[in-house]
């Protein structure tokens, strides 16, 4: 005997709901993080000083504005268009152009569980490191992360090959010690950091 019994009212109207929702769960992103470096000392202090100069020049104008009995809906139009304002501004953009020129800035992105997994089990620690707590072979697993994390995107969005093991080995090697643990927390943060966006329930 067939049974023509209809599901209930209640549960036909949640599944479009769901599905809608499943979807919207489906398409969110992974965690990114970026990390920034730049030697160039001189761009730094130049965007510094021009980003005081700015505030500087906005605070006369203010003044200015004060005293020349500018009214309240047109003052902040006015602090803008002063000219102490707007060549500051001219020169606080290009020290910040300057600045993002000499900038390196690397992106990296949170894995999908079981390939994060799957990575972990690769880079088991030693029997000693494992006595000491670790969860991974410190010599071969921070490289193995920052290369498999790290996207690269060339200048029309697309994304394209990154950074090798061997790329990473590189500079964890070469670099500094603060900006080796910069480059492996960058790759390590979107893996093991709760994202800002998820609620408490």
């Amino acid at each position: 005997m067939t049974n023509t019994q209809m599901p209930p009212a209640a549960a036909v109207e949640r599944d479009p709901h769901w599905k809608a929702k499943m979807a919207r769960l489906r398409a969110r992103r992974l965690a990114e993080k970026t990390v920034s470096f730049c030697d160039d000392d001189a761009a730094k202090a130049a965007a510094g000083e021009a980003a005081i100069s700015l505030a500087t020049a906005r605070a006369a104008a203010k003044k200015a504005a004060d005293d020349e009995g500018v009214p309240e809906e047109d003052r902040a139009q006015w602090v803008e268009q002063h000219p102490l304002v707007v060549i500051a501004q001219s020169v606080a953009a290009t020290a910040q152009q300057r600045l993002t020129d000499a900038t390196l800035v690397l992106t990296f992105r949170a894995l999908p569980r079981p390939v994060w997994r799957q990575l972990l089990e690769e880079h088991a620690p030693t029997e000693e490191q494992a006595d000491k707590g670790m969860e991974y072979d410190v010599e071969t697993f921070p490289a193995a992360l920052v290369s498999a994390c790290h996207i690269e995107c060339d200048p029309d969005g697309t994304e394209v090959p990154g950074m090798s093991v061997e790329d990473a080995q590189e500079l964890l090697d070469n670099w500094s010690e603060i900006d080796a643990k910069a480059l492996f927390t960058a790759a390590l943060m979107p893996n093991q950091t709760l994202r800002g966006d998820l609620g408490k329930g």
